[in-house]
């Protein structure tokens, strides 16, 4: 199977702060290295660091926006629920 690392996904970063940040890419290890540089999205750049708090994997990159802007539209509370939901399923 295909390191899930490198396959499309969305996911959520907590910032500095407690805001969270979420986005979409094709290789997560390299995107949470970009962010941590600070070479990420611009939100993310003035709120180092980062944490990596949420992610699921997508079938094609399609998939992985319609889900990043479905996620983005819920509320604070509900992207928490994401993670929380992850841990207890783990």
């Amino acid at each position: 199977m295909d390191d899930p690392l490198k396959t499309c996904c969305v996911y959520i970063l907590e910032c500095r702060g407690g805001s969270l940040y979420t986005g979409w890419t094709n290789n997560l290890s390299k995107r949470l290295a970009e962010h941590a540089q600070g070479k990420g999205a611009r939100y993310t750049r003035s709120r180092l660091p980062v944490k990596l708090v949420y992610h699921e994997v997508c079938e094609s990159a399609s998939d992985a926006m319609k889900r990043e802007a479905q996620i983005k539209k819920y509320s604070r509370q509900q992207k928490l629920a994401l993670k929380e939901n992850k841990a207890a399923a783990q």
